[in-house]
C-alpha cells in the first residue's frame, strides 16, 4: 500500500495541496465508479477528479462518506460545462449536493466555451464563487495559453490549474514552461491513452526499476512536477497506478522519454 503521506503535493494558490497523483472516473458509471473509488481510497489515494458532465458525482461523494476518512484529507476536483455558462451557482450547488461535501477543492471549466465572451463571464462568476468560499481553487481544462492569457487580461486572475491530455507523446517543453511563467499548474488526464506501452524505451527503463511501462509513463509525469491523474476500473490496476514512490528516473531516462513527443 501507498501511504498518502508518501506522495507529494503540489501547492495551490488558496494554501491548499493538490497530491501530485488522482484517481480519475471518467467513464467509471454506478456501481463501478463507487467500487474504484473505495478501492482507490484504500490503496492510498486522497485526490479524486470527477466532473458535472461524468454522471458520477453521487457515487464518488459515497465512497468518500463510507471511508470515513476525514474531509480535510481528500482533495476532490469537478468540472463545469461551458454550456452552463449563466448557471454556474446552480451547477455548483447541484455539485455539492450529489458530493455531499460543503465546498470543493478545485472546480473547473471543462473546455473553453466557444465565444470568447462566455469564457470570460463563466470565469468571473468562477472568481465570485470562490471569493465565496465554496471552492477553494479554480482553473480550466483543455485551454490553450492564449484562451488562458485572455482570462488573465479579462480579470487579472489566472486559473490555480490547467488539466490536459498529456503523456509522453504530448511532451511540449514550450508549453510546460508557458504555465509555469505564469504560474500556472499543469495537470495531465489519460496518461496512457495514446501511449504505446510496448514502446522500446518505456520497456528498458522499465526493465531497469523492476517496475511496469505504465508506471514509467506516470513516474515520468512527477518527475517533472505534473500532476496526473490515471483511470481503471481494475483494482489491481488502480494500486499500481499509485505505487510510484519506491523508484526514481534518472536525468537521462527522463530525457528519453521527453523524446518520444518530438519525431
Amino acid at each position: 500500500m501507498t501511504k498518502p503521506a508518501d506522495v507529494p503535493a503540489i501547492s495551490l494558490p488558496s494554501g491548499g495541496r493538490m497530491p501530485i497523483v488522482g484517481f480519475g472516473t471518467w467513464k467509471l458509471r454506478g456501481h463501478q465508479a463507487y467500487s474504484g473509488c473505495y478501492e482507490a481510497l484504500k490503496a492510498g489515494y486522497r485526490h479524486f477528479d470527477t466532473a458535472t458532465m461524468y454522471g458520477n458525482e453521487a457515487e464518488v461523494g459515497h465512497a468518500l462518506r463510507d471511508s470515513a476518512i476525514d474531509r480535510s484529507e481528500l482533495f476532490v476536483t469537478t468540472k463545469i460545462r461551458p454550456s452552463d455558462v449563466g448557471r454556474e451557482r446552480k451547477v455548483l450547488a447541484a455539485s455539492l449536493r450529489l458530493l455531499g461535501m460543503d465546498y470543493i477543492d478545485l472546480w473547473l471549466v471543462h473546455w473553453p466555451p466557444r465565444r470568447g465572451q462566455a469564457s470570460r463571464q463563466m470565469w468571473a462568476e468562477l472568481l465570485r464563487l470562490k471569493a465565496d468560499g465554496l471552492v477553494k481553487d479554480v482553473g480550466v481544462s483543455n485551454y490553450s495559453l492564449r484562451e488562458i492569457d485572455d482570462l488573465i487580461e479579462d480579470s487579472g486572475t489566472g486559473p490555480a490549474v490547467n488539466q490536459v491530455h498529456w503523456n509522453p507523446r504530448r511532451y511540449d517543453a514550450g508549453l510546460l514552461a508557458g504555465h509555469r511563467e505564469r504560474g500556472i499548474e499543469l495537470e495531465g488526464y489519460s496518461p496512457l491513452k495514446d501511449t504505446r506501452l510496448d514502446n522500446k524505451v518505456l520497456v528498458e527503463i522499465a526493465s531497469a526499476h523492476d517496475v511496469t511501462p505504465a508506471q514509467v509513463v506516470l513516474r515520468w509525469h512527477i518527475e517533472h512536477d505534473i500532476t496526473v491523474i490515471p483511470k481503471s476500473a481494475q483494482p489491481d490496476r488502480i494500486w499500481a497506478n499509485i505505487d510510484l514512490f519506491g523508484f526514481s528516473l534518472t536525468e537521462q531516462e527522463v530525457g528519453r522519454i521527453d523524446a518520444m513527443g518530438v519525431a
